[in-house]
C-alpha cells in the first residue's frame, strides 16, 4: 500500500497545491480560465497526440474496451437520471449530475496517473475511454439536459449544441491525428516533435494544479448551495458503483467470449475509480445548470478518491 501511495500521492498533492494557491490568494481566480485554456487547447492535446502516435492502432480500436466502457457509461447515466429527477432537480440538472457520475477525470488525471502506475501499455485503453466520454457520453447528457427546456426547437438545439461541443473539443482531434500518423508511419519534423514534447510534458502538472484551483473556486463560491443529499450520493456512485459496474460487465463480457484483454479491463476499471471530471462544471455553467451542485460532486469525489483509488489499485494489481 505504501508503494502505491508513493506513486499516487504526488498527483493528489499537486491538486492540493492548486487548491491552496487559490484559497490563500496566491493565484487569483481570474487566472483559472487561462490555466484551463492552456491545458485544454495546448498541453493535453499534445500529450494525447503523442500517445496516439506511439500506440499501436489495434489498441486504439479495441472493440472490447469500447463496448464494455460505453455500456457502463450508458447504465450510469440512466441510473443516475432515474434516481435524481425530482421536483427539486429538473432535466437539466439531472443530466449534468448523470454526466459527472459517469465521466471520470481520465484526461487531466487518469492518463498521467495510470501511465505512472501501469506503464505505456495502459495508454491505449485510457484513450478509448476519453473518446467515449468526450464524444458519446457528453453529447448524450447535453441532449438530455435540453429535454425539459420547453422550447419548440429543444431537440434540434440540443443536437447542434452537442455537435458543436464535440467538434470544438481539441482532444478527440488530437487522438485522431496521432492515430492517423501511427497508421501511416509518419513522424513530425524534429523541431515540431520537440515542441509537442515540451507541451505534452507540461500537461500533467499544470492540469492537476488547475483541478485544485477549480475545486477551490467552487468551494469558495457560496452561491447555489445544494443539500448534502443532492451531491454526496452522486459522488459515491462515481467512486463505488461505476468501477464495480465496469468490473462486473467486463468479466461477464470475457465469459461470453468478447475479445477483452484482462490487463485492459484492469485499466478501465481504474479509470472508473477516478474522481469526476472537472470540466463538467464548465459544461454545466454553459448550459445553465446548478454549477454549485456539480462542483461539489467533483470536490467530494476528488477528496475521497485519494484513498479509494489507492485501495482499488492495491486490490486490482
Amino acid at each position: 500500500m505504501l508503494t502505491i501511495l508513493a506513486i499516487t500521492f504526488p498527483f493528489f498533492a499537486l491538486v492540493l497545491c492548486g487548491f491552496l494557491a487559490v484559497r490563500r490568494g496566491m493565484l487569483p481566480m481570474a487566472a483559472i480560465p487561462g490555466l484551463n485554456g492552456f491545458v485544454l487547447y495546448f498541453a493535453l492535446p499534445c500529450m494525447l497526440y503523442r500517445f496516439g502516435a506511439n500506440t499501436p492502432l489495434a489498441q486504439l480500436l479495441d472493440v472490447g474496451v469500447f463496448s464494455v466502457y460505453l455500456v457502463c457509461a450508458l447504465i450510469m447515466v440512466g441510473v443516475t437520471m432515474a434516481m435524481t429527477l425530482s421536483h427539486r432537480i429538473d432535466w437539466n440538472n439531472a443530466a449534468f449530475g448523470s454526466l459527472v457520475a459517469a465521466f471520470p477525470n481520465n484526461g487531466f488525471m487518469g492518463m498521467p496517473l495510470l501511465l505512472a502506475l501501469l506503464g505505456p501499455r495502459s495508454s491505449g485503453p485510457v484513450i478509448v475511454t476519453i473518446v467515449v466520454d468526450m464524444v458519446i457520453t457528453s453529447s448524450l447528457c447535453i441532449a438530455l439536459s435540453r429535454v425539459g427546456s420547453g422550447g419548440p426547437h429543444g431537440g434540434r438545439d440540443a443536437f447542434f449544441n452537442a455537435l458543436k461541443g464535440m467538434l470544438g473539443n481539441p482532444m478527440p482531434w488530437a487522438i485522431a491525428l496521432g492515430a492517423l500518423m501511427s497508421w501511416l508511419g509518419l513522424v513530425l519534423f524534429k523541431p515540431l516533435t520537440q515542441t509537442v514534447g515540451l507541451l505534452a510534458d507540461a500537461a500533467s502538472p499544470v492540469a492537476l494544479f488547475t483541478i485544485g484551483a477549480v475545486l477551490a473556486r467552487a468551494q469558495m463560491n457560496r452561491a447555489d448551495k445544494a443539500p448534502l443529499s443532492e451531491y454526496v450520493p452522486v459522488a459515491l456512485k462515481k467512486l463505488v458503483l461505476h468501477p464495480l459496474l465496469v468490473y462486473g460487465v467486463g468479466h461477464a463480457a470475457i465469459a461470453l467470449g468478447l475479445p477483452l484483454d484482462p490487463f485492459a479491463l484492469t485499466v478501465i476499471v481504474l479509470v472508473a475509480c477516478l474522481p469526476s471530471a472537472s470540466n463538467v462544471s464548465l459544461l454545466a455553467e454553459r448550459f445553465g445548470a446548478n454549477t454549485g451542485r456539480i462542483a461539489r460532486i467533483i470536490l467530494v469525489s476528488t477528496a475521497l478518491s485519494f484513498l479509494s483509488f489507492s485501495a482499488a489499485v492495491l486490490w486490482l494489481t
